[in-house]
């Protein structure tokens, strides 16, 4: 069984048609995921902010991450989740544009800078000023998540 074999049984469930066919099912999907990426892009906004100094500059930035590290991962949790909903609609068309392939790709390099972050370069506890490693993996993180948004965006108009 091929991965296009994969993508067409999907597509051919009664949850995958539902979402297809409803008139209320993808929209509110759509606005969920809109709302989540929202958050997910706000909270680590304010921490790559922080980190390239433009932003809470009185704040140490491990304090941020604490404050904000949930939200994100809530939001990202729901953004996976409403995704994933969208994805049911057309799992065949999604899985061949060249552009949600991209929007994949973008988030896996966001894991990769989040985990280099984290483990690599994050500041010390109680730090006011941060690295020149972290801020260049902040100034990473903005560039991965604006491409994020505006990769999502343009999916819509090519489906």
């Amino acid at each position: 069984m091929s991965w296009n074999d994969v993508l067409a049984a999907i597509e051919a469930t009664p949850a995958s048609r539902a979402v297809a066919e409803s008139d209320w099912i993808f929209p509110t999907a759509e606005s969920l995921h809109v709302i989540a990426i929202t958050l997910v892009v706000g909270s680590i906004l304010v921490v790559d902010l922080r980190l390239l100094g433009l932003a809470w500059r009185a704040r140490p930035t491990r304090d941020l991450e604490v404050q904000f590290l949930p939200v994100t991962w809530l939001a990202f949790a729901g953004a996976a989740l409403t995704g994933s909903v969208l994805f049911l609609a057309k799992p065949v068309s999604y899985a061949h544009n060249p552009l949600f392939i991209a929007k994949l790709a973008m988030l896996a390099l966001a894991a990769v800078n989040m985990v280099a972050f984290h483990w690599l370069v994050a500041p010390a506890k109680g730090r006011t000023d941060p690295s020149s490693a972290a801020k260049v993996s902040g100034l990473v993180s903005l560039g991965i998540w604006i491409g994020v948004v505006a990769l999502g965006r343009w999916i819509g108009f090519t489906l």
